[in-house]
């Protein structure tokens, strides 16, 4: 079996596969600070608790936007699976084309969306927009060029940025909302978050689209914790939730 893990700036995600099968995913907070063993502990456990057998576990593949995790998440897997990790990064097979300028910036979770968005719809132009802790923007060519993106604050930062620099604005529940007009302070910021998130949505692929592809047609594919919020705007022509896991066990394959 393989472990795949996807350590974001909230949660870590991780997925187990058999082969190209999906078992079982699972989510972690990924606060900075955590020892090895309380990463190695707990990843063998949430494997025991689904009826795994963690021994079976023979390679895993790790990316990272929070580099401080990696250290740890490393010595975890070495000690508690006896497994030294492939770390999707810089200088390592993709089979995409990175026109970044510096293709050192590209975050590891993006480029793998990309490989595994690239290799579920070839020879198509492709936006990928994943909505987590942000939500970012990659625009990809049917020749598998990684042309760069956008990047906004997602749903929770502004959630959370609207709580703590006001005196009198709550945490909210983040909903999908059907109208606009709020009769509540509660409900006028989840009507906020969700139609000025879905307006930046519009927006940016709408642009993207003129810009990288010259209004011909990209799949847009929509994947992270929050983009099925949005699948009645009829923006993302598809969601894959778990684009990023496939992405990481197709990157350890290609390498």
């Amino acid at each position: 079996m393989i472990l795949c893990l996807d350590v974001g700036n909230s949660q870590i995600y991780g997925g187990l596969f058999e082969k190209d099968k999906m078992l079982l995913t699972f989510r972690r907070n990924s606060k900075q600070g955590s020892s090895s063993d309380e990463v190695g502990i707990f990843l063998r456990t949430v494997l025991k608790e689904n009826s795994f057998d963690p021994t079976l576990v023979k390679k895993i593949v790790i990316c990272s936007v929070v580099p401080d995790v990696v250290y740890s998440l490393k010595g975890a897997c070495q000690k508690y699976f006896g497994i030294d990790p492939f770390v999707l990064q810089a200088g390592v097979k993709t089979g995409l084309h990175i026109k970044y300028r510096n293709p050192l910036e590209v975050g590891a979770d993006r480029i793998a969306n990309a490989v595994a968005a690239t290799h579920i719809y070839p020879d198509k132009n492709l936006i990928v927009v994943d909505m987590g802790t942000a939500t970012t923007f990659c625009a990809i060519t049917a020749k598998k060029e990684y042309l760069g993106g956008v990047i906004i604050a997602g749903l929770k930062i502004s959630m959370e940025s609207l709580e703590s620099k006001t005196a009198k604005l709550p945490a909210v529940e983040i909903i999908q909302k059907n109208e606009a007009l709020g009769k509540s302070t509660v409900e006028s910021i989840q009507s906020g978050l969700y139609y000025s998130h879905a307006g930046a949505l519009r927006e940016i692929v709408g642009r993207l689209q003129k810009e990288c592809f010259h209004d011909e047609k990209a799949m847009v594919i929509g994947t992270g914790g929050f983009s099925y919020l949005f699948e009645k705007e009829k923006i993302l022509d598809v969601i894959i939730p778990d684009l990023v896991l496939k992405g990481l066990l197709l990157s350890l394959q290609m390498n």
